[in-house]
């Protein structure tokens, strides 16, 4: 049975996720901050910032989920074709 390596990301583009994730999230919130509006505006605005953010985290999340399940389930079932094909004699006529 063939085992699969999972890909790797390099550590230059886990910083440079997390640096650009960091730098949207500055950047938004000095901008919110720096309005020239009542501050009900602004903490609206960053309550929308807060949830924009933790739904994209849940989604992300779910993708990774599913794509995950998705590649279980079609390695369980190359397993089981394996299996049978194993297991079948292509001279026995019974």
């Amino acid at each position: 049975m063939q085992t699969i390596n999972p890909a790797k990301d390099s550590p230059a583009w886990i910083i440079q996720t997390w640096a650009a994730f960091l730098l949207s999230i500055s950047m938004t919130t000095f901008g919110i901050v720096n309005l020239p509006v009542d501050n009900w505006v602004k903490g609206f605005m960053g309550m929308g910032l807060a949830f924009s953010i933790g739904s994209s985290f849940t989604l992300a999340k779910t993708t990774r989920d599913l794509h995950e399940t998705k590649r279980l389930t079609a390695r369980i079932d190359e397993a089981k074709v394996e299996k049978l094909l194993s297991q079948h004699d292509p001279l026995n006529f019974k």
